[in-house]
């Protein structure tokens, strides 16, 4: 209801504006009996790379980049949350504007650049976070590291991160750093993976504790692509891939004054093809390895249509900026007495 009331004054400001006008207030009203409450009831707790989640949906990487808003968006219900991506040192982004709302098409535009902190500020903000839950962090490389290089800023990441994190996303599929989707290649995605398990393995030793990684894909790859990424997560025995980041196609908005704006879509548009390749996946991993659907959800059948292709759970974030708060709700209700076929 709150927000049905504040949406037609967030839309009245620049998206970028809105956007850190929610996460500051979000921020200020934590823990206070102003915070915007759901009143989620779990229920059905599903156990997905050796974790137990109290509920299927999560908060996608993207909104909260800097982990400033932890406690503010936990009480919206989610069984899970994401924060990132980071970089191993700060970064502006993109120049503005960078964030564009396509209100026809329930979708996003995004060219943002992994603007964040760095990871100092990250792990200052999550230390100091109540927040006791499912809590994933998402690294990625900064805009000037050489792309053959890449491996050692997400290694820096993963160091920094393991202690505080539940799981570990690596982020190889903006479309908003130069050459980074070059990582879903066969020999680069190769080296990348075995410096990481190497890099986990050891950081698993030292804290006693194995904090499992996901591998987020693009939506923008052939069946060739996608048989390629799948044979590397079997062989580096990756425990989960996020399906998937947002996509460079326009067809879903083809004809909008906005088309040709560069960045990455998200939102209704993306809907049918990301959930495409949640289905392609789990036909070639066979139930192997765990698929977390994310992209185009916008009401509970959405999240449950990502279950029905494959996923074992879902993220949110573009549907947020439409539908509020409630659409976590209808996707928990949607996703709480689903069993695999």
């Amino acid at each position: 209801m709150l927000y049905r009331l504040a949406r037609p004054l967030l839309f009245a400001l620049d998206a970028e504006t809105a956007h850190d006008l929610t996460l500051s207030s979000l921020k200020m009203l934590a823990g206070s009996p102003l915070a915007p409450r759901c009143g989620v009831e779990h229920g059905n707790p599903v156990q997905v790379m050796g974790i137990q989640f109290p509920n299927r949906v999560g908060l996608a990487a993207g909104l909260d980049k800097n982990a400033a808003c932890i406690d503010g968006l936990a009480g919206f219900g989610f069984g899970f949350i994401e924060v990132g991506t980071v970089t191993p040192r700060p970064q502006p982004g993109n120049p503005r504007p960078r964030l564009f709302r396509v209100p026809e098409h329930q979708a996003i535009i995004n060219r943002m650049g992994f603007n964040n902190g760095g990871l100092d500020t990250l792990i200052a903000n999550v230390r100091s976070a109540k927040y006791q839950g499912v809590l994933g962090i998402n690294i990625g490389k900064n805009f000037d590291t050489p792309i053959e290089r890449a491996a050692d800023d997400y290694v820096t990441c993963l160091n920094r991160v393991y202690p505080y994190a539940t799981y570990v996303t690596v982020n190889i599929s903006s479309p908003n750093t130069k050459n980074l989707r070059q990582l879903q290649g066969g020999d680069e995605l190769d080296a990348l993976l075995g410096k990481l398990k190497d890099a986990q393995a050891k950081l698993a030793d030292r804290h006693s504790r194995y904090t499992p990684l996901a591998l987020k894909i693009a939506p923008d790859l052939d069946e060739t692509q996608l048989t390629v990424i799948c044979d590397a997560l079997r062989w580096h025995r990756i425990d989960a891939v996020i399906a998937t980041n947002t996509t460079i196609a326009r067809d879903g908005i083809a004809g909008h004054p906005l088309e040709h704006e560069t960045g990455g879509l998200s939102g209704g548009p993306l809907l049918h093809r990301s959930t495409e390749v949640v289905a392609e996946l789990a036909r070639k991993l066979k139930g192997e390895i765990p698929i977390i659907g994310v992209g185009g959800i916008l009401c509970g059948e959405d999240a449950r249509a990502k279950l029905d292709a494959g996923a074992s759970l879902v993220q949110i974030y573009s549907g947020l900026i439409y539908r509020g708060p409630q659409l976590v709700a209808d996707a928990v209700h949607a996703c709480r007495d689903w069993q695999a076929a």
